[in-house]
């Protein structure tokens, strides 16, 4: 799979030749609206078998070779050139595949309105293949225990038909937000956890394709610390008896003593040695609320991820990765809000404002700036396919469990093509 980046001029009939496809095939692969339309800095993939590299200066076939994962005098030999020759800026050298991986790849669902939309479903139809887990989100505690189930009208059909184990997403949320109340309520009362575990297990049972058990509780006051880990205890102990995985979601954390709401009630340590495996929520350094940044910049998730690995074994780690990105009003303003993008709109609005995009290296992530209508400048950053390669790239070199994407119905084909590329997705 050749990733390549649009440059000024190039059309897609040049691109096929240069690397031997087709435009039709590109224009499937990519899903492209228009495709005689095309963005300076918009990522393409290209369905070849391998990829092509462009030396750079400073590069030797050694470095080459140790970017790839592959050895430098095999690499000469595919290329008919003498390993100890020095190469020139610009040579092209053909990379054979590399071997995929068995990972783990979960992505959740969030059907609103009393049931999922169609474009919600179809989205859900094209990532389920490429799916170890559909989690459906979710399952929303009432302080009686008792469970608010989401609509699953559809998403239960997609799961059996692609043989996706379903997770049930347990929160504590409650008037559309997480509520640290909520979670000091029924994490406080025995009984009241009871009836919460006897609930789930009724309902998993009913439903029938639900393998693994998912609680995310989040905002918890400080003093939930140990309560949390006693109920996750009590809970992975009732579920494994029933023959339920059990996984937890933690909130992107660098150190034991991180502070914050967010964060002091989740003990890496204990999660780590209580459930099957967890989902570190490893995105959000730009959201809706806050000021234009990357989502999840690469140098920021890896600090996370290192941080856990210290706590929790790799085999049991899923690292978040979003769907989507946000285009921001600058300047920002406090109280104001971004609008959430698909990576599929993202090159539409860079393409309807004839704006080039960028990519911050250091984040490993995609941006442009535009002019709107009214003459207001946005900030976008989103994901492409070498973002998403770069984080892929991270899973393989931590030899993690695996990723999980919050959340589908944002359209992104690109991903899922680098899924199969690297990935051999385990079906349980």
């Amino acid at each position: 799979m050749q990733i390549y980046t649009v440059r000024s001029g190039d059309t897609l009939f040049n691109i096929a030749r240069e690397f031997g496809s087709t435009v039709e095939e590109i224009v499937s692969a990519n899903e492209l609206p228009r495709p005689n339309e095309l963005v300076v800095g918009q990522t393409l993939v290209i369905p070849i078998v391998g990829s092509f590299y462009y030396v750079q200066p400073g590069d030797s076939l050694f470095s080459i070779g140790q970017r790839f994962g592959i050895d430098y005098r095999r690499l000469a030999q595919i290329n008919g050139i003498n390993p100890a020759m020095t190469l020139p800026v610009g040579l092209r050298l053909y990379i054979p595949p590399h071997t995929r991986v068995r990972k783990e790849v979960n992505a959740y669902i969030e059907p609103t309105g009393g049931q999922a939309s169609e474009a919600l479903l179809s989205d859900a139809r094209q990532a389920s293949p490429h799916l170890t887990f559909l989690t459906a989100f979710s399952y929303q505690v009432n302080r009686d225990g008792t469970l608010r189930p989401p609509p699953l009208e559809g998403i239960t059909e997609i799961a059996a038909q692609n043989s996706n184990a379903l997770m049930m997403a347990v929160t504590n949320i409650e008037e559309g937000q997480f509520s640290g109340e909520l979670g000091r309520a029924i994490l406080s009362s025995p009984e009241v956890q009871d009836r919460l575990i006897d609930n789930i297990i009724a309902e998993a049972n009913r439903e029938g394709l639900f393998r693994d058990i998912h609680f995310d509780f989040e905002f918890l006051p400080v003093e939930m610390r140990q309560p949390y880990n006693e109920f996750l205890r009590k809970a992975t102990e009732r579920l494994h008896a029933q023959g339920f995985m059990v996984s937890s979601a933690l909130a992107p954390k660098t150190s034991a003593t991180q502070s914050g709401q967010w964060y002091e009630a989740h003990d890496y340590r204990a999660h780590g040695e209580i459930v099957d495996f967890v989902v570190i929520m490893t995105y959000e350094w730009g959201y809706s609320a806050g000021p234009p940044l990357p989502v999840s910049p690469i140098d920021a998730v890896e600090r996370v991820l290192q941080y856990a690995l210290t706590e929790i074994p790799a085999e049991k780690i899923l690292m978040g990765q979003n769907l989507y990105g946000y285009d921001w009003t600058l300047p920002f303003t406090p109280g104001t809000y971004a609008t959430a993008v698909s990576p599929q709109r993202a090159i539409e609005i860079a393409r309807q404002n004839n704006a080039q995009i960028m990519y911050d290296y250091t984040a490993q992530a995609p941006f442009f700036d535009y002019f709107d209508s009214q003459g207001r400048q946005h900030r976008v950053w989103f994901e492409d396919a070498r973002s998403i390669q770069a984080k892929l790239d991270l899973v393989r070199r931590l030899n993690l469990r695996g990723i999980s994407y919050w959340k589908l119905g944002l359209p992104f084909p690109q991903n899922w093509l680098l899924i199969d590329e690297n990935f051999e997705v385990v079906k349980l």
